[in-house]
């Protein structure tokens, strides 16, 4: 490790996350046009990059299909007038596409391969549901591989639930609350303002300009959710109100090597410490964060308490639940999801890591007596992953 060079965070932008299908923001909008909108507002922040030094662009999508596929980092590159001299490629670990991308290249950073480069992550659902196109081989099932459940997201929560008979509907539902308040809160001062770019769209009504993410339902109450249906499973405690959305969104971050960061004049914001992607039982895929955490800490020589916050994707409250439990916090910790998270704000798969990347750089904007910052998130098929970085 002592060899490796730095890699920085420089700078992050996304677009406002809109509702998948025909009623929301991106129902007319292509995905690799909302991909050249994070890529252009990038560099009309960063005046003083020279697009020629832009080393590569690493973009996820899951579902690499239509306007999101064909090696869609290099389409991009080129959509966004970039000089044709700047690469790029396109990944898919599914909800960790744009930790992949961001780890990706942040390794291609430490080792001297590159210095400047552009990673992020596209999801548009309304165009592409999850699972489009896909042809599960029959040997998953036949040969008992996985449980059919593993298959559902939804119903691997309900998995999760039956393991962790403690983690009730009503705490997944407070927790549900808690992350529609902090959400709301946030936006009332101005945190997404720091990196959410407005973006213009088509619609029934013609041209509008959206600036705010179109998920969040303020003043959701327990009532409310204890209301709602349990799609998964009959009396099951999984519903719409305390998991994350269908979603359309994108965004990307500007990463970095210390030396490049100083010449050009560029902010030099976090540094990526160390990462661990791991894997679990599919069928409660939703327990990867807890030993991907463990590992990266066991890793680093660190503790829970050591870190100063968590950046933690809500795929399901439950997820989030059996993390603050597993590590000993409360259900309402300050130190977990500040700003709330994808139950509020939704989750377009690919792109969330590169939001959860983007509020942890503006937390540590906020919060200078804070070294370390912990973004973690469950992956689909069974995986965790988490990524430490420290202030600088």
């Amino acid at each position: 490790m002592a060899d490796l060079r730095d890699a920085v965070y420089v700078d992050g932008v996304r677009v406002p996350i809109g509702r998948a299908g025909p009623k929301g923001y991106y129902a007319a909008t292509r995905a690799d046009d909302m991909v050249v909108r994070t890529i252009r507002a990038l560099l009309d922040r960063n005046p003083g990059l020279d697009p020629a030094r832009i080393d590569d662009n690493v973009w996820a999508a899951t579902t690499q299909q239509g306007d999101q596929a064909l090696t869609i980092g290099r389409t991009s590159a080129i959509l966004a007038g970039l000089p044709k001299s700047v690469p790029g490629y396109a990944i898919d670990r599914m909800c960790a596409g744009a930790l992949t991308s961001i780890t990706n290249a942040a390794n291609a950073i430490r080792v001297g391969a590159q210095q400047l480069v552009i990673a992020g992550g596209i999801e548009h659902m309304g165009h592409h549901p999850m699972g489009q196109g896909a042809d599960p081989n029959p040997r998953f099932l036949a040969e008992q591989l996985v449980g059919m459940s593993a298959l559902v997201m939804g119903q691997t929560a309900e998995n999760l639930h039956d393991e962790l008979p403690d983690i009730t509907k009503e705490r997944a539902d407070t927790y549900a609350v808690q992350s529609q308040e902090r959400v709301a809160k946030a936006r009332a001062e101005g945190v997404f303002d720091s990196h959410v770019v407005r973006m213009a769209v088509w619609s029934d009504d013609g041209w509008q300009v959206v600036t705010d993410d179109e998920h969040p339902r303020p003043g959701t109450t327990l009532e409310d959710l204890a209301t709602l249906k349990t799609p998964f499973r009959a009396g099951g405690r999984v519903t719409a109100g305390n998991a994350a959305g269908l979603n359309d969104g994108a965004g990307c971050v500007l990463l970095a090597n210390r030396e490049t960061a100083a010449e050009l004049g560029l902010p030099a914001r976090m540094r990526l410490v160390d990462y661990t992607f791991v894997g679990v039982e599919p069928e409660t895929m939703g327990y990867g964060p807890i030993p991907a955490t463990e590992r990266l800490l066991t890793r680093t020589g660190l503790a829970i308490d050591d870190i100063d916050v968590v950046e933690m994707n809500e795929a399901f409250a439950v997820q989030c639940v059996a993390f603050l439990d597993h590590f000993g916090l409360p259900l309402d910790s300050p130190k977990v999801n500040p700003y709330g998270g994808a139950i509020a704000m939704g989750h377009p798969l690919a792109m969330s890591g590169a939001r959860l990347t983007q509020q942890l750089a503006h937390w540590f904007d906020t919060h200078d007596d804070a070294r370390y910052g912990l973004v973690t998130l469950c992956v689909g098929l069974g995986m965790g992953c988490s990524v430490l970085w420290e202030r600088i």
